[in-house]
């Protein structure tokens, strides 16, 4: 390989306006997006922590924290997110290196493992469940937007206000990169001040029935303390899969260690937060609906209205940067698209996914179901990532392999299929603490097909 742009000739072009163009490094405009290596960086490790800061305020949190009541007491759900996020810190790091070493995003690297063709399987894994989300939480932000409306002014449309915000989310998410920097970096401030203010409202309001509740019970330090750093760490395992999307955007000068903090520093205060809140108020009230514990919670109307445009907020700066990006990527790849089109695309798929439906009671069964199964198979991608990565290529990628699609990494390689499905068997066999439980089968199979099986030995090389 002589020169990056050898190395993107056989199966990817740069397009016009990215950061490879005849040789030439130019600036990359706001939402031109590519597949090819990146060379601009974007983002310093301030924007990258207020970045993930802002995209991890998400209301899947809240409702983890609510399944602990009558689990875990106080401190033993603060220790558990604590751990929880240390983990997904240490996970975003490794799984993050080849992208920020490359500037590769997440379906890219995906080819050595499960060849060209293959990275479809851990596309889907990814992008399904993001399009899904993205419906959901919108849903979920239009009805705060909906309450605010009826509260001031006496206006209650959820539909005409679901549209709108879908819109809007569309809208924002056509701008790329730069449009997740200007957004995470100015609202992140707000997002801390009101997670805070929440917190402290929810124990003026409800602190005898937690005091009673959560606080002075036993719990557990047994499989439920465990499987609840889980709980809080699957809400992030879908990122470990696609964090290169993110990391290939940070300057290269950001060290492994720093890193690592970066990323459970900045989910950290979010996830502790939404947590507690989450454990506190469904512990004192028996409801985990977001919007009908803060209006209960809150007896002042202006401070309520900031409240309901926070859940609102959040649920913007978490669809872009969680749920837009990886299945835009995953569009980018199989369809050839270009980074707008796909975003535009996602935003219109959400619609699909008929989230008035999936917030009803009687759905909650079958959501469960959903998550449960596509978690089950994101420890084992994650697994055969890293020890294809470490282990199998020592931290070296050859990019001119890497975009060839008639070179050895064409097809499927399907040593990385059979191992996530056996790990995906294991997680669901142990479900409380699915993620870790298929970590070393996953990997340990991988490992053995790739030395030993005469299918795989194309893709062995680097």
């Amino acid at each position: 390989m002589s020169n990056a742009n050898e190395s993107l000739t056989a199966g990817l072009a740069p397009e016009p306006g990215s950061e490879l163009t005849a040789g030439a490094v130019v600036q990359k405009k706001p939402g031109q997006e590519s597949l090819a290596p990146q060379q601009i960086r974007i983002m310093d490790r301030w924007s990258y922590l207020f970045a993930w800061m802002g995209g991890c305020v998400s209301i899947g949190t809240f409702a983890m924290g609510s399944s602990l009541v009558g689990q875990l007491n106080m401190l033993q759900a603060i220790l558990a997110i604590a751990i929880g996020c240390f983990v997904i810190g240490v996970g975003l790091t490794i799984n993050g290196a080849a992208g920020h070493k490359y500037g590769i995003p997440f379906m890219v690297q995906a080819r050595s493992a499960f060849g060209i063709s293959g990275t479809r399987f851990p596309g889907f894994v990814r992008a399904v469940p993001a399009v899904v989300w993205f419906g959901f939480q919108s849903w979920i932000g239009a009805g705060a937007l909906n309450a605010v409306s009826a509260t001031l002014f006496g206006f209650d449309n959820l539909v005409f206000y679901f549209i709108a915000f879908q819109l809007l989310q569309i809208l924002l998410s056509i701008f790329g990169f730069h449009g997740i920097k200007w957004l995470e970096n100015v609202g992140v401030g707000f997002i801390l001040f009101s997670l805070v203010y929440m917190f402290f409202s929810v124990i003026n309001k409800f602190g005898v029935q937690i005091d009673a509740k959560i606080t002075g019970i036993e719990g557990s330090w047994g499989l439920p303390f465990w499987g609840a750093t889980m709980l809080f760490l699957g809400i992030y395992s879908t990122m470990m899969l696609n964090v290169g999307d993110y990391s290939r955007e940070l300057h290269k000068d950001v060290k492994p260690a720093p890193l690592t903090t970066i990323y459970s520093m900045s989910i950290l205060p979010a996830t502790l937060f939404m947590g507690l809140i989450g454990l506190m108020v469904s512990g004192a009230t028996g409801t985990a609906d977001p919007i009908k514990v803060f209006s209960s919670a809150v007896d002042n109307k202006p401070l309520l209205v900031i409240t309901l445009l926070f859940i609102a907020f959040a649920q913007v700066t978490t669809n872009v940067l969680n749920n837009v990006v990886p299945p835009a990527y995953v569009l980018m790849d199989i369809f050839k698209l270009s980074f707008r089109k796909s975003a535009v695309l996602v935003g219109l798929l959400a619609f699909a996914t008929f989230p008035w439906v999936l917030v009803r009671d009687e759905s909650a069964a079958g959501l469960q179901i959903f998550v449960q199964t596509y978690s089950a198979f994101l420890g084992p991608i994650f697994a055969v990532l890293v020890v294809d990565y470490y282990i199998l290529r020592r931290r070296t990628l050859n990019l001119a392999k890497l975009y060839d699609e008639q070179g050895p990494y064409r097809g499927v390689n399907y040593a990385g299929i059979i191992a996530a499905v056996v790990g995906a068997a294991v997680a669901l066999s142990f479900p409380a603490v699915s993620w870790y439980a298929s970590l070393i089968p996953a990997g340990l199979i991988y490992w053995l097909l790739m030395n030993n099986w005469s299918a795989c030995e194309r893709f062995r090389g680097n």
